[in-house]
């Protein structure tokens, strides 16, 4: 376990907590590595859970799928990001969402009762997780405000315009990568991949944005907000 610490120590449930401390706090914890291949499934909707998991390497997509077959992809997680925190917080802890690989993944697994609870040990940094678990829990609730919004929102170019702006915000940068494709990044939206390639298209010709693949470069900042006051 001991390489993927550098991974581990980008996870906020681990805010505060000293490196050194790592392998005493994965035995309290117990933690777990589970690999899982592309297309498995770490959660089912419907399912009942009792831990967190923290995505080691490869990538993981929250799901929202209705009867029909129909999918939503609420989020896609890469290395040092967490999931499951705001289910085992729940009185019943169903899942109301499905958390499936999109590559070839390594998952950190912990029961979540050792990180709610301390030890008979007294260690230090269980008041440390206590309160992580706090912050994070706060931060799921903005960022699930932000999806919302984003969903309501009418316009293809202010639905495209708010994602980047965001992206770009997240990552401190005018230039960034997506972790989306384009098809899973007009579910994400819940719009036509087709309309949305053409949206984008039209405002590189703008001279509001550029991009290659994945790859995106914000070129006007301030044309690309004003999309968002039509």
């Amino acid at each position: 376990m001991e390489q993927f610490y550098p991974v581990i120590a980008q996870c906020p449930l681990f805010d505060m907590v000293n490196r050194d401390e790592y392998q005493n706090l994965m035995t309290c914890i117990n933690a777990s590595i589970r690999h899982y291949n592309s297309d498995d499934y770490v959660i089912l909707a419907g399912s009942q859970i009792a831990f967190v998991g923290i995505v080691l390497s490869g990538a993981v997509e929250i799901i929202k799928e209705n009867p029909a077959g129909a999918r939503l992809i609420m989020d896609v997680l890469g290395p040092g990001h967490i999931f499951g925190e705001g289910i085992v917080c729940t009185k019943a802890r169903i899942a109301p969402v499905s958390v499936r690989v999109k590559a070839a993944s390594q998952i950190l697994v912990i029961p979540f009762e050792r990180i709610i609870k301390t030890c008979g040990k007294s260690c230090g940094f269980h008041f440390q997780l206590i309160q992580n678990m706090m912050m994070l829990l706060g931060e799921k609730n903005f960022r699930m405000n932000v999806k919302i919004e984003l969903l309501m929102l009418k316009g293809m170019r202010e639905k495209l315009a708010t994602y980047l702006l965001d992206q770009a915000s997240q990552n401190n940068s005018h230039s960034f990568d997506i972790v989306l494709n384009r098809n899973e990044l007009a579910e994400y939206l819940n719009v036509s991949r087709t309309s949305m390639s053409r949206e984008l298209s039209r405002m590189k010709d703008e001279g509001l944005l550029d991009y290659y693949q994945n790859s995106f470069r914000i070129l006007d900042r301030e044309g690309l907000t004003a999309c968002l006051m039509r």
